[in-house]
């Protein structure tokens, strides 16, 4: 196995040392990467600058390397050497592998300890919402939060909803104003034979973007889908980012005894959150030795991929009400990763007279990277390819939330999930209040 968070050596600064100039000679031989993000940048020409010696190579050189990945795991899907070849080469896990060893060995910074607990934040903050977004336009409150925990001052950050999406869905399951499900002679199925799911909500959906929660609950009911949320925390991909393996293994599992009892009775998971399905499909069985993590990931979808799926198995209403226009779409790295395809916009196609742009580069946001205000003005570089496709006036549409900041931040334009497009197109209410 190329990756184990449970290994016994995992923490083991030797192995990781070895590892490192085995994984480093294999990239450098091939390079197929080195256009692909800072990481690859600044190893390549400081192996150029080294004349090629290998040996040169500095724990500092292996930290700004490591500290530079900012895990989109573009490279994975690229590489020529993953697993199953035999050179077990995974380069994104290996740099969490040296972030987890590095806050093993210092303790997991201030900055990431904040950055990483969102329901702690989320909680708070919903609490006094108009307080808190007031304060986050304050040019003084955000040069201190600047210096005390490293956020760029002109990092554009969410608002935050003064209710919480699950709060909006208990009322929402106890009113009545349901939305009737597909007739049987449309789609062959009796209404005692929905599909049903768990909603994965996502903090981002919880805390802050509630509509676009509330446009995946509308069209799933709107297509006779039976959906359910249960309790859940973070997924746990900020943790991640920070190298805190401990709490993203607790979120994982807390997570996992909510989910698993319910894929056991036929549900299928969907979330709207890119970075959150990857998480559960891929890195939940790593970073869980129960069965239920290999369980819960082979069930585990995309929001527009199991919309994709419904119109495959015919299922899904096309029963659209007003055209769409010209999108352009981003296509986030997450989903990229996850090899489903472009199931966002094939959806999106299927509304008539809608035409969909797909623009698959990086934003550059990347998790908690680019809030850090020495990665602020690397990310903007990173993502200013993609900024310069949303100029044309056409309706814009991401997947991922933060991307969706980043494209604000670079281009002035704000997208929308797909989903809520899709609502929209249905005719369904905007915004519904229960």
């Amino acid at each position: 196995m190329a990756f184990d968070f449970n290994a016994a050596d995992f923490y083991d600064t030797q192995s990781y040392a070895k590892e490192t100039a085995r994984i480093f000679d294999i990239c450098n031989g091939c390079r197929l990467c080195f256009n692909l993000c800072p990481s690859f940048d600044v190893l390549f020409k400081r192996i150029d600058e080294l004349d090629g010696d290998m040996d040169k190579l500095t724990d500092k050189d292996t930290k700004k390397v490591v500290d530079l990945c900012y895990d989109c795991k573009l490279c994975f899907p690229k590489c020529p050497y993953t697993p199953p070849h035999q050179y077990m080469l995974d380069f994104p896990r290996h740099m969490l592998r040296g972030k987890a060893i590095e806050a093993k060995k210092h303790g997991v910074t201030l900055q990431d300890k904040m950055l990483s607990n969102t329901d702690l934040l989320g909680t708070v903050s919903t609490k006094a919402a108009p307080i808190v977004n007031w304060s986050m336009e304050i040019k003084p409150f955000r040069i201190l939060m600047e210096k005390t925990i490293g956020i760029h001052r002109e990092r554009n950050l969410p608002k935050y909803s003064s209710q919480t999406f699950h709060a909006w869905y208990e009322k929402h399951k106890r009113s009545d104003a349901r939305i009737s499900p597909p007739d049987v002679e449309r789609t062959g199925h009796s209404t005692d034979e929905k599909p049903k799911v768990v909603f994965f909500h996502t903090c981002s959906v919880n805390y802050n973007d509630v509509d676009t929660g509330k446009a995946a609950i509308q069209v799933l009911e709107k297509n006779g889908v039976h959906v359910e949320v249960p309790p859940q925390k973070c997924c746990g991909m900020p943790y991640l980012d920070g190298g805190d393996v401990d709490n993203a293994k607790k979120h994982a599992a807390y997570n996992l005894s909510q989910l698993a009892e319910y894929v056991k009775k036929g549900y299928d998971v969907v979330s709207p959150g890119p970075s959150c399905s990857y998480l559960m499909k891929q890195e939940y069985p790593m970073l869980s030795k129960d069965p239920d993590a290999k369980l819960v990931a082979s069930h585990t979808f995309d929001l527009m991929e199991y919309l994709a799926k419904l119109n495959k198995e015919r299922k899904l209403s096309t029963d659209f009400k007003e055209s769409q226009g010209n999108i352009t779409y981003h296509l986030p790295c997450h989903l990229k990763a996850q090899n489903i395809g472009f199931k966002s916009r094939d959806v999106l196609q299927l509304i008539p007279e809608t035409n969909v742009e797909v623009v698959a580069k990086c934003s550059g946001h990347d998790g908690t990277w680019s809030l850090k205000k020495e990665n602020f003005k690397m990310s903007l570089e990173v993502g200013k390819p993609l900024f310069d496709k949303f100029t044309d006036g056409a309706a814009a549409a991401s997947d991922c939330p933060l991307a969706q900041l980043q494209i604000e931040k670079g281009s002035g334009t704000k997208p929308r999930h797909p989903i809520q497009i899709l609502r929209d197109a249905y005719g369904l209410e905007q915004d519904p209040k229960e």
